[in-house]
């Protein structure tokens, strides 16, 4: 079929909107209503409107395989959208940008296409959600013996994504220690220099469930696309994709693609690649090929340093006794030096008290009593594992075996009880099972408890020793 002809300006229709923009724009909303935010984002904001003419709307495509993708997935609605926007004669024509080659929606199948693909780029880059913290800056990020290299090689990438021998950037360390402020300044620092560059920031927990949801949907290649298509992806606690071994396969293609073309990765775990047991050996080889540097608690000087830089954000004037009272006192973690000052903040505010020593060593005893490590899926699982002599790895699996089972749903049962992570997470943990296993475990469990007292005893000894573990 022969591409459509767009006329001069001088034939367009008087009944046709000529506000392009608007027009695309009310058409964007629509459509916007019957697709998901992650469907609208990969393929209807790159779109481009060019110009109205003889009740055709024109529009720029970055692609062939972006146009074969829209044509089969999404042709009913596009078609349904500019009648009810642009009337019921309004059709849309396709130019796939540089090759300026012009497709009617309606009727031109992908063997009347002759040109080739290669050749195709793009550039302009749309609108686009990074789910970046824009508080998370180098600026606020203090300096010391701890986080040396891994503050120097965030500095280089971000100068250079993609062009440095730090790819995969994988950044370790324990809680609190600042890896998620750090690699969010990445990328942030990248959108200040690059703000064509495609960046997105999302925990592996958030990457799972979206995949689950693809696969529900019927829309891997849609996702792992949206993945491929990153210029900088951010991924913080890798560590999460354990025992998850359809995501590693798919994180593992798109690790591949994102790296053959120098797009920059940047990983976080709470430990480096070689202990992350349970994890698909391919990826952690992967994993070792750019630069691995760890965060390791801040010394004293740092410690100082950072709620010096709290109590400036926070607009406090303290004494340096003060603050080097709490920064000895407060070692391990920065979430707690920043949760003190917010306490002293607090008893100043609320009760017109002034902050002295007395004061501050209050704050800190309730501090320290109030502390306690985050219980995760993971540590339950763990103590689980190892107090009914159970292999990590098989609770995950689809065995039926009695030990297996039980072993499975006392996790499942404790991590519903000692986490706030919702029924589908849980799940998502032990092999990427449904919410509604989740559900039968515990009530099994809760059965159990009635009427044998050796599970009840079973389920408290093993709350009490995570319990126990965590203060």
């Amino acid at each position: 079929m022969d591409n459509y002809l767009i006329p001069d300006s001088s034939s367009i229709t008087k009944n046709f909107p000529t506000d392009i923009s608007t027009s695309w724009k009310e058409c964007l909303r629509v459509i916007k209503e019957n697709v998901s935010q992650m469907t609208y984002n990969t393929w209807f904001l790159p779109i481009k409107p060019l110009e109205m003419s003889d009740s055709i709307l024109k529009v720029q495509l970055p692609s062939q395989f972006f146009w074969e993708w829209i044509d089969e997935h999404f042709n009913t609605l596009i078609t349904k959208t500019i009648h009810e926007v642009l009337g019921p004669q309004a059709k849309l024509a396709y130019v796939i940008f540089e090759e300026k080659e012009t497709f009617d929606i309606s009727s031109l199948t992908k063997k009347e296409q002759s040109y080739n693909s290669n050749t195709i780029s793009s550039k302009s880059k749309p609108e686009f959600e990074t789910f970046l913290n824009p508080r998370y800056k180098f600026d606020n990020f203090i300096k010391g013996e701890g986080n040396q290299l891994a503050r120097a090689a965030a500095g280089a990438i971000s100068d250079n994504p993609g062009g440095t021998s730090f790819n995969p950037f994988f950044v370790y360390g324990g809680v609190g220690l600042g890896k998620t402020h750090l690699i969010q300044a990445i990328g942030n620092k990248i959108l200040d220099k690059f703000p064509d560059k495609k960046i997105i920031y999302l925990s592996s927990d958030t990457f799972t469930v979206e995949f689950v949801e693809a696969i529900q949907s019927n829309k891997v290649n849609e996702f792992s696309n949206f993945y491929r298509n990153m210029d900088v992806l951010i991924i913080d606690d890798i560590q999460f994709l354990i025992g998850k071994e359809k995501t590693q396969d798919l994180f593992f293609q798109i690790f591949n693609i994102l790296h053959q073309s120098r797009k920059q990765i940047i990983l976080s775990s709470d430990k480096p690649p070689k202990d992350l047991k349970g994890l698909d050996d391919r990826l952690i080889s992967r994993f070792q090929w750019g630069l691995t540097a760890d965060i390791q608690p801040p010394d004293l000087e740092t410690r100082i340093a950072i709620l010096k830089k709290k109590s400036e954000d926070y607009g406090m004037n303290i004494a340096n006794d003060i603050l080097e009272y709490i920064a000895s006192n407060i070692t391990s973690n920065i979430r707690e030096l920043e949760g003190c000052l917010i306490k002293l903040l607090a008893n100043v505010s609320l009760n017109s008290r002034e902050i002295n020593l007395a004061l501050t060593k209050k704050t800190v005893q309730e501090i320290a009593t109030d502390r306690k490590v985050n219980i995760t899926i993971e540590t339950i699982t763990k103590s689980v594992c190892t107090y009914l002599k159970v292999d990590e790895n098989k609770i995950r699996d689809k065995t039926r075996k009695k030990e297996i089972v039980l072993a499975r749903q006392v996790a499942m049962y404790l991590s519903k009880e000692l986490t706030k992570c919702s029924l589908k997470t849980i799940g998502l943990n032990f092999g990427g099972r449904d919410h509604s296993t989740v559900i039968h475990a515990c009530n099994s469990i809760e059965g159990m408890k009635l009427i044998d007292n050796s599970v009840k005893h079973l389920v408290e000894n093993i709350r009490t020793q995570i319990e126990l573990s965590s203060t």
